[in-house]
């Protein structure tokens, strides 16, 4: 397995440099390729990234089909599709052989979203009598808001407001950068936090920068975002299973729901390509039959 280690290693490097995807994203890539590998090391075949077949590619995909489920299957060929992309671009194979595997049909899986009454209720929920109420609230309108991942709204500085502007700039998958309008409401939640109760805080060396701190003055931690909008969703007994990407979903919706075009929103959403967004039309017919009625001009 050594020969796979040092193309593996070649293509994060590859991953990393030219293509400039987050750690994040390059282990998941890393991942797919070493699901084969362990395939390969349990079955005793040796072969190498250059030598393999369609039909021990084909073995592989039997092997997984009765253990993951179809997203999950075709998450793990597009990976394997990528490595093999790689080997041919760098001329170490000239074909791939996952050329006429057929990859699971998964259907689009719709987001959850919530109402603009359960995105209000939610932040009416937060306790505003603790200092970090304020943050908290002013995280919830921040995601609404813009639209944000959660790496994105922990990772936000204080550098990256542009509120004289209209603008936040937001760092996003693979170090892109984009600006994200801001609401005027937003900006004023933001600056009550920053003014009355970070000021306060013993702010951590490294993290003088970082906007949104936990009480021991350091950045948050996703996993703290999701326990506090958990936390709320039990408070107002919302039976939805949410999260933080819930509010960005809901960014999204409503936004094309009252007329956005999806360019607009695929520029604030930061994805690279507009089928990403397309997601987001998942539009009751009732909606498109007024947006018929109303726009075309043959009505």
């Amino acid at each position: 397995m050594q020969s796979w280690k040092n193309y593996i290693k070649e293509y994060k490097n590859y991953l990393r440099l030219e293509r400039g995807l987050s750690e994040n994203t390059i282990q998941n890539y890393i991942f797919d390729v070493e699901k084969l590998m362990g395939f390969l090391s349990e079955k005793g075949i040796a072969v190498t990234p250059v030598q393999i077949s369609e039909e021990i590619v084909q073995q592989f995909v039997y092997s997984i089909s009765g253990v993951v489920n179809a997203r999950s299957q075709s998450r793990i060929l597009s990976g394997l599709k990528s490595f093999f992309n790689y080997l041919i671009f760098e001329g170490y194979r000239n074909t791939t052989p996952l050329e006429l595997i057929e990859v699971p049909k998964t259907g689009r899986k719709l987001p959850d979203t919530l109402s603009v009454e359960e995105i209000d209720l939610l932040i009416a929920a937060v306790d505003l009598s603790k200092d970090e109420g304020e943050r908290n609230r002013a995280m919830l309108e921040t995601l609404y808001s813009c639209g944000l991942r959660v790496s994105e709204l922990v990772g936000l500085k204080i550098s990256d407001l542009f509120f004289e502007d209209g603008f936040v700039k937001i760092t996003g998958k693979g170090n892109k950068q984009r600006f994200v309008p801001i609401g005027e409401s937003t900006k004023k939640y933001i600056t009550m936090y920053k003014d009355l109760v970070r000021s306060h805080q013993n702010v951590q060396r490294g993290h003088e920068d970082t906007l949104f701190l936990n009480r021991r003055g350091r950045q948050l931690t996703r996993a703290m975002v999701f326990t506090i909008i958990k936390d709320l969703a039990l408070k107002i007994g919302l039976n939805k299973a949410i999260s933080p990407h819930t509010f960005r979903h809901s960014f999204a919706t409503h936004l094309l729901e009252n007329g956005a075009d999806l360019r607009s929103i695929q520029m604030m959403l930061g994805h690279e390509s507009i089928t990403t967004t397309e997601v987001y039309m998942h539009l009751d017919r009732k909606f498109l039959s007024e947006v018929l009625s109303s726009y075309h001009p043959r009505k």
